[in-house]
């Protein structure tokens, strides 16, 4: 096999799809007749090599930075359709934990996870503290870490409360740029589990870019592999390996590949 088919049996609901997309940094061709959809419900693992555009990918998604050419649509409808509203309540259905987390310095914890809710203005004020304490329970931290700045909390705890501001506005998809880098194993192996807990109780599609492989083995449904500029396979963890590609042999089949392979083959 060469190659996995990308093909879907037609879909209810298409919660992300990309069409065509090309994009160009001068002569640079980073995407090329690239496409991509995913349905609602799914945990897809973005992974490419370093320079394949996959942040590319993620800030076309979210409207940051517009494709040469192709269509980029959410919730079946295009990225930019419609008016300064509609706009804005189709951003409301989204949320994204940037790489690192991302927290403003100069705001604490509860400000953080504010912000998105302020800036907005889809709550009354008087009901932001409320829902701030029930984003930190929700990400399983505690009341009094909300007046926190972001240079006293460890690891771990920023990543959580960028996912409770990524939270905030109660989206239907949630987008995560190397949610787990830089964490230990067992920090990394908490936060996955905290997502998995909260896709399930609140219904999320989860889109992550991550060369984490024990991440992605632990979380994905499906698998995009992006080399050559384009989407290659598209397919659950056992088909991935399947396909003959120089990239994916060598991103599965390496020392880190092999150890999450086999601990994922122990548990099932």
């Amino acid at each position: 096999m060469s190659e996995a088919t990308i093909t879907h049996a037609p879909s209810p609901e298409l919660i992300v799809s990309l069409r065509g997309i090309s994009t160009r940094f001068g002569r640079k061709v980073v995407h090329e007749g690239l496409d991509l959809d995913i349905e609602r419900g799914e945990i897809v693992a973005l992974v490419g090599g370093s320079g394949s555009g996959k942040t590319t990918l993620l800030r076309h998604l979210i409207g940051l930075t517009q494709p040469a050419a192709g269509s980029v649509a959410l919730f079946g409808e295009d990225l930019r359709a419609g008016s300064t509203r509609a706009r804005l309540a189709r951003q409301r259905r989204y949320g994204v934990l940037f790489q690192q987390g991302a927290l403003f310095s100069a705001f604490t914890v509860a400000e953080n996870i504010a912000f998105p809710l302020r800036e907005l203005g889809v709550v009354h004020p008087h009901e932001i503290d409320d829902l701030i304490a029930v984003k930190l329970a929700m990400v399983e931290l505690e009341p009094e870490h909300a007046v926190l700045m972001p240079a006293e909390l460890s690891g771990g705890m920023v990543r959580r409360v960028a996912l409770a501001r990524a939270l905030a506005l109660e989206p239907e998809l949630l987008l995560l740029d190397e949610p787990t880098a830089g964490l230990d194993p067992d920090l990394s192996a908490a936060f996955v589990r905290l997502i998995l807990s909260l896709r399930q109780a609140l219904g999320l599609t989860v889109v992550l870019i991550t060369h984490d492989l024990d991440t992605i083995v632990a979380m994905a449904t499906r698998i995009a592999v992006l080399a050559d500029k384009r989407i290659i396979s598209y397919a659950s963890l056992d088909d991935t390996l399947q396909v003959e590609h120089p990239f994916i042999e060598r991103f599965f089949g390496g020392a880190q590949g092999r150890r999450a392979l086999a601990r994922h083959r122990a548990e099932d």
